[in-house]
């Protein structure tokens, strides 16, 4: 499932940083004053508390890392409870959150901010939102009323900044008539599609080829995203195929009633990247201002680049374990965030039944009710991105107030927006949309006003970019949240999995009966013509969607012969085997290989448990490096850069934080990115990381002359060792400018390190303003496709941009068996014991208790507050 929360703005609003400068110096740092000023927004975790609202008592028990366990007699008070225990220590996340979804982030911050307030107006996250509501079960509309009012009686007994957080008094400067309206269910709803944002799919790889083809030929473009290697690396479902009844997880052979499938999609493949060829340069313009509006989105919500992201999560059956019963794993990689995107909750009705049907514990995002990945009394689950195919660029031609659709000129749809700005005047935004979508490319900060120039395709313009994505189809995903929270089997679980309409995920399960299985949901298109690699003509009418594909078409097994199953953002199945297009892009499998290699080796020797299972989250093989160390020891070198190369002589392929060896291959690869491929590509194509690039360079090394390796800025041609030899070269003189010039004494971990930077003040620039926000940094192992994914960016260093943003292990046999982690901690209030408690258990590996029976959270609770009505 990549957050680095909202890492765009605090560059944006120095000045911001700097206004407060003063009044944190004066206001924070003075002996008692500082104490009062911190501590009189924590919450109150003990004793009793009234709550207007209530129908009766609620239970709140913390343990030591400040995790509430919420006891109530009915739903709605256990969803109230939860959306004021949210509130107690994550309000600033949540009002800050709900701006950024809503486009209105200029009304807290003026206008350093509008950029993005108009990138997501012209998406319109909110208004799909708010169009979603009317939609839900009216069971759902019921819990989310009332967890806002949860949320709005904290709101109401915390009138005043110094109550709400630090972040409230530093805004309070710049702001000063700033106040929270009252939390509403679209609120909650829209959060929701930040994340589907987040994991949408391919849409950086339609514009990253798009912009490579402006540069080079076709097939030098298809080198750079290779087919996944299904020879090597097994796909999610290795069982089963396409009937008119559905997936058959049982049958032997494949089966595909549309025989003709293939040939369409590929002779649509070739069409688009033919009309494509002929835009040249002038379409990589167009879509180079789509690239910077769409790409502000990721780092408005929490994500970076693209390249790196992903999950692990597998599921072992009882006869692979020692209890007997299944294991399942899972740890969602996204970009690091303080606090953490997840907020740890146990909910529990005191008695279960129809009307209050909930005993779960695990992972929630504050804002939303419910748990978004955990495990009830009965079920565990646990998501990773399926990273379908579900969001299309669209090259429109545009003239006035019309665009092209099948030889006919048709009126835009336009709405204006208002955005205000606080302490200026409000910004009137003119939003246009074409029968694709929104017109993405009006709102790149650089444009100004109207496109410039036209973007010939097969001797027609294009002078704009829409954006089509599922997520701006209104739906009833928001209804999935509590069915599977309440799920008590495998048909119930797939019954709430059907609802899950975007982001599609892969859905792991596990059953207290011993049944494992996966299900792969969602709304994935069916396009008339194309396979969604290529942004594709909008006005020729032939590639659009034409419906989606049924749920009971979706690949899912239940109790495979193997066993286990793992998914890491893999391949689902071989398209050999199935006929709907899921994508092209998936992650190549490194990951999910290396996992499935631990789990066949971990079986071999004994049965696993839940240490096993915990010892495979922290694996930090490099897969690229059996294949790229024996080149590069080929190379000839003479004088310190063999010196240095010498430490991969008996290096294992571990990228442990003090390992030498890791610091230089990693060195190396990053120069070996860089000196190939920067020369070749515009910026926005280049390499960031991510497995892909080492199926690349994998076929790349055995092509020794291939045009990639010469770098055209020089006067000579360069062939594979030329270039492998100046990367070694290059790494040396680094890593020896940054930890000296005994390679013996590098350490990854101190290259590689992760600073926890606050989701609105922590990149500031200003020391003292980080210095109050901001924690780390910490020596980090992994890489961003070792299983223990801790990625950077080859082109801007190796400082950690994406983390497992937690990591869970449930026990089927006994729920408190089973062992948790946050990547920060509970509380969002800086200087609070629980802001960041669990980051050094994160680095080291370790995990925490996730108890699951009464007594045990109660014998474990260090805080235990009463909420009356």
């Amino acid at each position: 499932m990549k957050l680095k929360p909202f890492g765009w703005m605090p560059r944006r609003v120095r000045w911001v940083a700097r206004a407060v400068s003063v009044l944190v110096v004066l206001g924070l740092l003075f002996g008692g004053v500082a104490v009062w000023a911190v501590q009189r927004s924590f919450p109150q975790v003990e004793g009793a508390l009234a709550v207007k609202g209530l129908s009766s008592e609620v239970t709140v028990y913390r343990d030591g890392t400040g995790i509430p366990h919420i006891y109530a007699d009915t739903a709605d008070d256990l969803f109230m409870a939860q959306g004021y225990v949210h509130a107690q220590d994550r309000f600033w996340e949540m009002d800050f959150r709900r701006h950024a979804t809503a486009g209105r982030l200029s009304e807290l911050f003026g206008s350093a901010t509008l950029t993005e307030d108009k990138v997501i107006r012209t998406m319109g996250w909110r208004r799909v939102a708010e169009q979603e509501l009317p939609l839900l079960d009216e069971v759902t509309r019921r819990y989310l009323d009332a967890y806002a009012k949860g949320v709005n009686a904290w709101l109401a007994d915390n009138d005043g900044a110094s109550l709400r957080g630090l972040e409230y008094v530093v805004l309070g400067v710049i702001n000063s008539g700033y106040e929270p309206a009252p939390w509403t269910a679209v609120d909650s709803l829209a959060w929701l599609k930040a994340m589907a944002w987040d994991l949408r799919s391919n849409v950086e790889d339609e514009i990253g080829r798009a912009l490579a083809a402006a540069k080079l030929p076709a097939e030098r473009v298809g080198q750079l995203w290779p087919d996944y290697p299904f020879d090597r690396h097994d796909p999610i479902v290795t069982q089963g195929a396409l009937d008119d009844g559905g997936f058959d997880q049982d049958a032997a052979d494949p089966v595909d009633k549309n025989p003709a499938r293939d040939n369409r999609k590929s002779r649509s493949a070739r069409e688009v990247r033919a009309s494509l060829r002929g835009a040249g340069s002038a379409v990589g313009g167009a879509l180079a201002r789509a690239a910077d509006a769409l790409r502000t989105v990721p780092s408005l919500i929490g994500a970076g680049r693209g390249d790196g992201i992903g999950s692990n999560s597998w599921v072992v059956g009882g006869r692979h374990t020692a209890s007997g019963k299944p294991l399942l794993a899972n740890d969602p990689h996204l970009s690091a965030s303080m606090p953490s995107v997840w907020y740890q909750t146990g909910l529990h009705c005191r008695t279960e039944s129809r009307e209050c049907p909930f005993d779960v514990t695990g992972f929630t995002f504050a804002g939303v009710p419910g748990v978004m990945i955990g495990r009830n009394d009965r079920i565990a689950w646990g998501f990773t991105n399926l990273g379908p195919d579900v969001a299309d660029l669209f090259l429109e031609k545009v003239k006035d107030n019309a665009y092209l659709y099948q030889d006919t000129w048709k009126p835009l749809t336009t709405r204006v927006e208002e955005i205000k700005i606080a302490g200026g005047a409000p910004v009137r935004l003119t939003v246009r949309e074409t029968g694709n979508g929104p017109i993405m490319s009006d709102v790149h900060k650089g444009i100004g006003g109207a496109l410039p120039g036209a973007a010939k395709a097969a001797g027609e313009t294009a002078e704009a970019v829409s954006l089509r994505w599922t997520a701006l189809q209104p739906s009833a995903t928001a209804d999935a949240i509590f069915a599977l929270n309440a799920a008590k089997d495998w048909a119930e679980f797939r019954s709430a999995a059907a609802l899950f309409a975007v982001p599609s995920q892969n859905l792991i399960y596990a059953d207290v009966d011993g049944n494992i299985g996966y299900q792969a949901p969602g709304i994935i298109p069916i396009r008339a013509k194309g396979d969604g690699k290529w942004p594709a003509p909008g006005w020729t009418g032939e590639y659009e969607w034409t419906g989606s594909i049924p749920f009971a078409e979706l690949p899912s097994v239940l109790n495979p012969p193997e066993g286990y199953i793992v998914t890491a953002n893999n391949a689902v199945i071989d398209p050999a085997r199935y006929g709907p297009v899921l994508t092209y892009d998936w992650s190549y499998g490194y990951r999910s290989q290396r996992i499935l290699d631990r789990l066949n080796g971990a079986i071999k020797t004994g049965r696993l448990d839940v240490a096993a299972m915990s010892r495979i989250h922290q694996d930090t093989g490099n897969g690229l490096g059996p294949v790229l160390k024996p080149e590069l020891m080929k190379v000839p070198l003479a004088g310190p850069s063999r010196d240095a190369r010498e430490l991969l002589r008996t290096w294992d392929y571990s990228q442990d934080a003090d390992s030498a060896p890791a610091a230089y291959f990693n060195a190396v690869w990053r120069h070996l990115l860089i000196e190939t491929f920067n020369d070749d590509l515009p910026e926005r194509a280049r390499p960031g990381g991510g497995d892909r690039w080492f199926e690349v360079v994998r076929t790349l090394l055995t092509r020794p002359d291939d045009p990639f390796w010469d770098d055209k800025d020089t006067k000579i041609v360069e062939g594979k060792e030329d270039i492998l030899r100046r990367s070694m070269a290059l790494a040396y003189d680094e890593l020896s400018e940054l930890q000296g010039d005994k390679p013996k004494k590098w350490r990854w971990g101190d290259l590689h390190t992760l600073t926890l930077a606050h989701e609105s003040f922590g990149t500031s620039g200003i020391g003292l303003i980080e210095s109050i926000f901001n924690r780390g940094p910490i020596p980090a192992p992994g890489n961003d496709d070792a299983v223990n994914a801790i990625g950077w960016d080859v082109q801007d260093g190796y400082q950690v941009t994406s983390v497992p943003s937690m990591r869970m292990v449930v026990d089927l046999a006994d729920p408190d068996r089973s062992r948790w982690i946050n990547l920060t901690g509970a509380s969002g209030h800086a200087f609070h014991d629980n802001y960041w408690d669990q980051a050094a258990l994160w680095a080291r590996g370790d995990t925490t208790p996730m108890l699951g029976r009464q007594e045990s959270i109660e014998k474990a609770a260090v805080h235990t507050l009463t909420l009356t009505p």
